[in-house]
């Protein structure tokens, strides 16, 4: 059995069918983004700071789970400043030779944003520190003996990097941003005035109550909540009024297998697969891998970050271990005398 997860609507990776809604629902400017509050107002510190000394802001590191707004971020840093944008990931840039071409393109005070930058090649890194500390980029032209380097000075530019694994950038690149923060989950009652926003941009009727209930679903994700909201409209125009209510938001999200913690069938099948075959646990990832045929790589990085955050399953030395906490919740009696009352 081989999940699709960019086709899970509970995904907080980005898909093709995201593109064009997030195009459409990000916000151009600090005042218009809505939570992640302590980064928003560092970043608008520094950007106002920058701006009075006529220099371009410090190179900008972004980490967190993904769908959280990183991308968003680094386009609102580039308006905050009034320069342009350019944007790359880390799998895009091959080789040296590709990353050069995007510097000597950059004019004054552009702003160069790298998704997935823990993804870049070594020798491409290597170029980039120069890039970073000194605006210039060393060339090699030639082998062997006749071999020279060339140092081309580039135009003074922001780099704006964004990852989801922090601890997988090799500690030269980190020092080298002057800025970093780090994007934690939403609230429900920040997603709930996402999902306000963008219903009023997207012209869908919603009501508070309604609001709150696709958020308190969407993982503390803004991007899951986005999605959320426009297959709840397509239930409310079906089966209702054309408004979203808590109740067509809780048909709609019972139709598409979201429970009220934002538990899709996957995420259900994983648990009961360890309470049924293993008591729970301890497992290993591998034998949980095999179990429910996915790879063990997706489970770790997909599956887990948000079972473990709601606290339904913790990693032991000895394996992963499914908690009292996801055997109430799933309606499931725990072995022996460790059944906890709620």
């Amino acid at each position: 059995m081989d999940f699709d997860n960019e086709n899970r609507i509970v995904s907080p990776d980005f898909n093709a069918a995201d593109e064009a809604l997030e195009l459409s629902l990000r916000p151009k400017t600090l005042h218009d983004y809505i939570g992640q509050e302590k980064v928003k107002e560092n970043l608008k510190i520094y950007i106002e700071a920058a701006k009075a000394r006529g220099e371009q802001l410090d190179h900008v590191l972004l980490y967190g789970p993904p769908g959280l707004g990183k991308t968003t971020l680094a386009g609102i840093i580039a308006n905050e400043m009034n320069v342009q944008i350019r944007i790359t990931s880390g799998p895009a840039i091959e080789k040296p030779g590709d990353l050069a071409a995007l510097l000597t393109n950059l004019s004054d005070g552009d702003v160069l944003f790298i998704d997935e930058i823990h993804r870049l090649s070594r020798s491409v890194e290597e170029v980039l520190y120069p890039a970073m500390e000194d605006n210039a980029l060393d060339i090699i032209i030639g082998k062997g003996p006749s071999a020279r380097s060339i140092r081309l000075d580039l135009p003074r530019f922001t780099l704006v990097g964004a990852t989801t694994r922090a601890g997988q950038l090799t500690a030269p690149l980190r020092d080298r941003f002057g800025v970093i923060a780090r994007l934690e989950m939403y609230s429900k009652e920040e997603l709930s005035q996402i999902v306000r926003r963008s219903a009023g941009i997207l012209g869908i009727a919603v009501d508070d109550k309604g609001a709150l209930e696709i958020a308190s679903r969407a993982r503390g994700t803004p991007r899951i909540a986005n999605r959320l909201l426009k297959r709840a409209r397509d239930f409310a125009e079906v089966m209702g009024n054309g408004v979203i209510t808590e109740e067509t938001a809780q048909i709609a999200l019972s139709r598409m297998e979201i429970d009220a913690l934002g538990l899709d069938n996957i995420d259900r099948m994983l648990l009961t697969a360890m309470i049924r075959n293993y008591n729970g646990g301890p497992v290993g990832l591998e034998t949980i891998a095999a179990t429910i045929g996915e790879e063990a790589v997706t489970i770790e990085d997909v599956y887990e970050p948000y079972l473990m955050q709601i606290g339904f399953l913790s990693k032991t030395p000895r394996g992963r271990v499914v908690t009292a906490l996801a055997y109430k919740h799933l309606g499931i009696d725990m072995p022996g005398q460790q059944k906890l009352d709620l």
